[in-house]
Formats: structure tokens, C-alpha cells, sequence
């Protein structure tokens, strides 16, 4: 099949496209992301994974869409002054209100709340979810009766009645997604991905449940980085790494 996946009868025709951003990915993946699709991006520290995000709302506010990006690992400020550094000046969208940057601090309680109410409310074209390992690991506590009092947003470990807490990350990931797939956004969340690890994302859990997976890495013996599309659903594509570089402007595929 040379590298392609089969969907060789596929009618590309069939879906709509949502377009990446990113220059040269479009082309790989028949014109853009499914449209209403939830895609995982996953990467090492530095693989340029916030970069994809910038780009793929950078994109979106020019087209006019409106957009939200939630992000768990660093405050909204930080995000806006790192994106204009790289050619992604969000400033007068945010004045036009074309898009939202909120900071989801999981140490708060009602974090799910606040999350789930702007997902469904805010009628967003795309949302970004930045990371979703954060989220992924905080713990589910359930009560198991009625005279052991205890509030179910708690976040912090020491907090916890002992024999009651369960890290259920399936659990978290589940509604996260059907949040995501319950809205008329096409949606980019990203994971950390350990150095080496076999996994495609940090949790093993989000690759089964995305409607595509991409990887983005690098190559210290060789000074290079690399994407990769691992699944799209109902795209034809090619499995082989391609080689990107990160420059003012963001990823570029060479």
C-alpha cells in the first residue's frame, strides 16, 4: 500500500475538512482535520506541541471561527506573549472576542465545571485542550456512605479519607471526550509523551479514544524533528514520519 492507510475507496468528498495551520500537513491529510473531529497531539517536552495549537486557532480567528484555547500547564498571559513571539499576535481577536484563553487551575474546586460549561456554552468552532494530562490524573473520590463526609472536587491527595480515592483516568478521559464530541467544534488536545516511551500518550488511554493521533518528535543524533500521523479516521495518509521545522511562524513540514 506504499505508506498508505486503506482507504483507497474512501469519497474524501464525503467529509468536511477543518484546516490545520500548518503548512504542508494539510496536503498529507486530504485538506484538513475532519470536520467536529477531536484529535490528540502528542509529543516530548519542547516537541512543539502548544506551537501546533497556536497555529491551528491562529487559523481559525483569520477565517473569522470562533475559538477557545484551555490550557492546564501555563497562565493564559504567558501564552498570549509566547505565541505573538512567534508571529501569532492574538491580540485584536481576543479584543473581537474571536477567541478565549482560559487558565484551568486543577487545584481549584468545580475545575470540571467551569471547563465543561465554557466547552458548551461558548458555541466554539475549535477548542484547543492543553494538556489533557493534568486532568487525566486527578483523582475520582466516591462516597462510600452517607456518614463519611467528604467534598468529590478535592484535588489535593493528603485531603482524601483513606480506602476511598480512585484514580480512574479512563473515567476522566471518557467525559472529557464526550464533552468535546458533544459540542460542533473540531477540537486539538495534547498529552505529554516520556522520552522513549512506547505509548502515545502519557496516559495510554487518550489514543484509543481521539478520532486521530499525530506525534510530533525529534532526533538529537541527527538535529531533527519529526511528525507523524499514527490514525486519522476516514483519511487516507501516510504512516511515514515527516520531517518539520520550528521557526518564527511556527511548524512548517520539509
Amino acid at each position: 500500500m506504499n505508506g498508505i492507510t486503506d482507504m483507497d475507496n474512501f469519497n474524501e468528498t464525503l467529509l468536511d475538512r477543518v484546516s490545520t495551520g500548518i503548512e504542508g500537513l494539510d496536503y498529507l491529510i486530504q485538506g484538513g482535520f475532519p470536520k467536529n473531529s477531536i484529535t490528540l497531539i502528542s509529543g516530548p517536552p519542547g516537541g512543539g506541541k502548544s506551537i501546533f495549537c497556536f497555529q491551528f486557532l491562529y487559523d481559525g480567528v483569520k477565517k473569522g471561527e470562533k475559538c477557545l484555547f484551555l490550557t492546564l500547564d501555563k497562565k493564559s498571559e504567558g501564552l498570549i506573549l509566547q505565541a505573538k513571539q512567534l508571529g501569532f499576535d492574538f491580540h485584536s481577536a481576543i479584543e473581537n472576542k474571536l477567541i478565549k484563553f482560559i487558565y484551568l487551575n486543577i487545584s481549584k474546586k468545580l475545575v470540571y465545571e467551569s471547563m465543561t460549561n465554557e466547552i458548551l456554552s461558548g458555541e466554539y468552532d475549535r477548542i484547543v485542550l492543553d494538556s489533557i494530562t493534568p486532568l487525566s490524573e486527578m483523582p475520582i473520590v466516591l462516597r462510600p456512605s452517607e456518614e463519611q463526609k467528604f467534598d468529590a472536587n478535592m484535588t489535593d491527595f493528603e485531603d482524601f479519607p483513606q480506602n476511598v480515592s480512585i484514580p480512574t483516568r479512563r473515567l476522566h478521559l471518557r467525559f472529557i471526550m464526550s464533552t468535546l464530541e458533544s459540542t460542533n467544534s473540531t477540537s486539538v488536545i495534547t498529552s505529554e509523551l516520556p522520552v522513549g516511551s512506547s505509548l502515545l500518550s502519557r496516559d495510554g488511554i487518550s489514543e484509543f479514544l481521539a478520532d486521530a493521533v499525530l506525534t510530533l518528535n525529534y532526533d538529537n543524533t541527527m538535529d531533527r524533528r519529526k511528525l507523524s500521523i499514527i490514525k486519522m479516521r476516514n483519511t487516507k495518509h501516510t504512516l511515514k514520519s515527516h520531517d518539520i521545522k520550528i521557526d518564527y511562524g511556527g511548524i512548517k513540514i520539509i
